[in-house]
């Protein structure tokens, strides 16, 4: 029977419990990192303000800088699940884009209408009363504002709902 001096075998158990542990953590991080990069790339903002409230998204729908087919354009303008704003007649509604949108271009749509030409500007600003003006196709008290990117295709889209704030 060999002997080992005294408090030698709580050494040897204390550094297994270290290399477990620097295993293990080593083990989550790389999880961690697998994890992360299986994670979408966040699609550009686009910014409303109005006064001094203001809401921001990532798209509705984008492909990624590609072109949307007029399908899936089309069931992203009747998508519900939007964030709104209230909007007072007499404000001025400003509409911000990021510099990623803005160098493709981007078209302000009202229910689905072009409100806008194309600008490659990162901001722009209406007078509020135009989104509850039925000259401009608006029907009751909210319309639904959307963002364009691209001049000739759609390749993204940011959709709002603005509600009349009187």
């Amino acid at each position: 029977m060999t002997t080992l001096p005294r408090g030698e075998a709580a050494d040897v158990r204390r550094d297994a419990v270290r290399r477990r542990r620097a295993v293990a953590a080593a083990g989550a991080v790389s999880a961690g990192l697998l994890l992360l990069s299986a994670c979408d790339k966040p699609t550009p903002m686009s910014t409303i303000t109005v006064g001094t409230s203001s809401v921001n998204s990532e798209a509705t729908c984008y492909n990624d800088g590609d072109a949307l087919d007029s399908a899936s354009l089309t069931k992203c303008l009747k998508d519900t699940d939007i964030k709104s704003i209230k909007v007072d007649p007499d404000e001025t509604v400003r509409f911000g884009v990021d510099p990623e949108i803005a160098d493709e271009g981007w078209t302000i749509l009202m229910n689905g209408q072009p409100l806008t030409d194309s600008s490659k500007k990162t901001y722009r600003t209406i007078p509020g009363s135009v989104f509850f003006n039925a000259q401009y196709g608006a029907q009751g008290n909210s319309t639904l504002v959307s963002i364009k990117e691209g001049d000739k295709t759609a390749k993204g889209l940011w959709s709002f709902k603005l509600k009349k704030d009187s």
